[in-house]
């Protein structure tokens, strides 16, 4: 089992950057497959991004391409997902997830964190 603390979320202007963290408990940080997913009001949950348990393979919603990127540091235990280019429909409550045995691109996770807000004024 793994625990995830997301930090990092905030209010930022339109056109600026924010980098969110997420730092996972235990030791076996590189057996899974890190994902960040977001939720706006009154929508459904999204995928963000994802990345493989080395690092080597990512994948990207359409929307954010280009603009954000997913890494991973495994001897810190901790995934980042850097957000520039920001625009108001990035608004939204991030959260990353965690899976010790699926793909990057099954879009399944087991184990989420908490949430951060990130609000971007237009």
């Amino acid at each position: 089992q793994v625990r995830l603390v997301e930090s990092g979320g905030g209010l930022v202007q339109a056109g600026g950057s924010l980098r969110l963290s997420c730092a996972a408990s235990g030791r076996t940080f590189n057996n899974y497959v890190m994902g960040w997913f977001r939720q706006a009001p009154g929508k459904e949950r999204e995928f963000v991004a994802a990345i493989s348990r080395s690092g080597g393979i990512t994948s990207y919603a359409d929307s954010v391409k280009g603009r954000f990127t997913i890494s991973r540091d495994n001897a810190k235990n901790t995934a980042y997902l850097q957000m520039n280019s920001l625009k108001p429909e990035d608004t939204a409550v991030y959260y990353c997830a965690a899976d010790p045995l699926r793909g990057v691109d099954s879009g399944e996770y087991d184990y989420w964190g908490q949430g951060s807000q990130v609000t971007v004024s237009s």
